[in-house]
């Protein structure tokens, strides 16, 4: 009997004007309303010795974090992917204009 590989998920999202492009082995809906938890971080073993400092900032935020939970307004898109790319930070400054509204807002007096 065959035993199949367990997915890795790449997942992009929004935070602070900077897009996130990270791979993980578990991507849930998370107990909290309106999150998504993401666990297992994976990092792509460089074998050059040029390294993206994108990469390396985006290892060091996450270096000790099981699991995050990100806002599922704050996703751009998880796909299941067969192996592990380069994870990296992209600057979003001025080129992003917000998608979604906030679920609850105040409601005028």
């Amino acid at each position: 009997m065959m035993s199949r590989k367990s997915p890795i998920y790449r997942v992009k999202f929004i935070i602070n004007q900077s897009e996130y492009n990270v791979y993980v082995k578990r991507c849930q809906s998370s107990h909290l309303f309106g999150f998504i938890e993401l666990g297992d971080f994976l990092w792509d073993q460089h074998t050059q010795l040029v390294l993206d400092p994108s990469h390396e900032k985006l290892k060091a935020e996450f270096d000790g974090v099981e699991s995050t939970q990100v806002p599922i307004h704050n996703i751009i898109r998880i796909d299941e992917v067969s192996s592990v790319g380069t994870a990296k930070i992209g600057d979003l400054s001025g080129n992003v204009m917000p998608f979604a509204k906030p679920i609850y807002t105040q409601t005028p007096k």
